[in-house]
């Protein structure tokens, strides 16, 4: 089973992807399409964040039970459900599991504040991601010389996060395990993800024999997901990276097709 990326941008015009997958195990490539493009990715920047945190804590200069108490300033509903909540002081552990499982926004703002955003930046540079990272906090307005995107990537680059990440390159094996963990509670399989037909509160696990972790990032003019998904016997690691032309209304093309490519993948799982 394949899927032609080019037909994508072909019958849709004004997008652009940059896609790529790769079986782990054995290093085949199951699809790419200009995976070196850089695209805006809306909340998947995050990653970077949550990378950052768990290495502080590798390091011992943090721990995941200190708290934190949200500023007004850094309060933002849409993307989350801290906006929701009573509570204004959390652990680190849960304002990082709010961004893995509901790309929280206003526990994206107090963690950048907390770790501070040109530290995670160049975390992300030291990694060697020099197309990818997280541009900024989340604002709305955007102010005058705000960045104009919230993070950027290649389909590439992410791959390589997440192969990282599975491999436990870069943290010890209890903050590649919560890593893992918050980003297998993302409750948005609206993408690649959709393939799977998964519970989308209870995927950690093994479910109809795929056990999936994955970010996803979303604005008016983007949809990118990436993440790993596995059989008992396979892993693959995939980005999808879907930006197109503001006042286009092409978004539900682009959810199939993004599902197509899910397809892709569940058929690589079975591969013998």
């Amino acid at each position: 089973m394949s899927i032609d990326f080019d037909a994508w941008e072909q019958r849709l015009p004004g997008l652009h992807v940059s896609a790529l997958a790769v079986d782990l195990d054995d290093d085949t490539v199951v699809f790419d399409h200009r995976p070196d493009l850089v695209l805006d990715t809306a909340s998947v920047g995050k990653i970077f964040l949550l990378h950052r945190l768990l290495t502080e804590v590798d390091e011992g200069a943090r721990s995941l039970e200190d708290t934190v108490t949200r500023r007004p300033v850094e309060w933002m509903d849409d993307s989350g459900l801290w906006y929701l909540l009573q509570a204004d002081t959390l652990s680190l552990h849960d304002v990082a599991a709010l961004i893995g499982a509901v790309s929280d926004n206003a526990a994206t703002n107090t963690l950048c504040r907390v770790i501070g955003l040109p530290i995670v930046q160049e975390h992300t540079r030291t990694l060697g991601y020099l197309d990818s990272g997280l541009d900024d906090v989340v604002r709305w307005p955007r102010p005058p010389g705000a960045p104009v995107t919230l993070s950027h990537a290649t389909a590439a680059d992410l791959v390589r996060f997440v192969r990282r990440t599975a491999d436990g390159v870069d943290l010890s094996l209890a903050s590649t395990d919560t890593l893992q963990r918050w980003l297998g509670a993302g409750m948005d399989l609206s993408m690649v993800a959709s393939a799977f037909h998964l519970d989308p509160l209870a995927h950690y696990g093994y479910d109809r024999g795929v056990w999936l972790w994955n970010k996803t990032g979303t604005i008016s003019t983007v949809r990118a997901d990436t993440g790993l998904v596995m059989s008992p016997t396979r892993r693959i690691a995939y980005a999808v990276l879907a930006n197109w032309e503001r006042g286009t209304d092409v978004r539900d093309e682009v959810l199939e097709a993004m599902r197509q490519a899910g397809e892709v993948l569940k058929a690589g799982l079975k591969r013998e």
